[in-house]
């Protein structure tokens, strides 16, 4: 017959294994961009053309024109619509900036929640 060993379990106290004293926090993203810091970066930014520029620029316009109307009960769309037109056109941005500027990139990507509740909300949109 073979003598089969419990492996041993180590000892709980002192010497156990202990969590960590704090746990390691993510590195925070960069802070988001109010509107018209981005409205800034996106025109100097090198990673998108005139061209591409000029036509962001209309659908931006476009976008804020909807919400415009949908606010005066002209429109005949739904706020979850509005959103789905928001996220399109910032993934299309996102796109166009991700390899040539990434720092912008991430910023409009830490940003798009705080652009989103601007959208959203009639009273903060007012001000836009």
């Amino acid at each position: 017959m073979h003598d089969k060993s419990v492996p041993s379990v180590p000892p709980a106290g002192p010497s156990a294994a202990k969590p960590p004293a704090t746990a390691p926090q993510k590195p925070a993203g960069p802070p988001p961009l109010d509107l018209k810091s981005l409205e800034t970066r996106l025109k100097e930014t090198k990673a998108i053309g005139v061209y591409t520029k000029l036509t962001l620029k209309n659908q931006v316009d476009d976008l804020l024109d909807e919400f415009r109307a949908y606010y005066k009960g002209q429109l005949k769309t739904s706020l979850a619509e509005l959103r789905r037109a928001f996220d399109l056109l910032v993934l299309k941005v996102l796109a166009l900036l991700q390899d040539a500027d990434p720092q912008l990139a991430s910023a409009i990507a830490a940003s798009r929640e705080a652009i989103w509740g601007i959208l959203s909300d009639p009273v903060k949109f007012a001000t836009v």
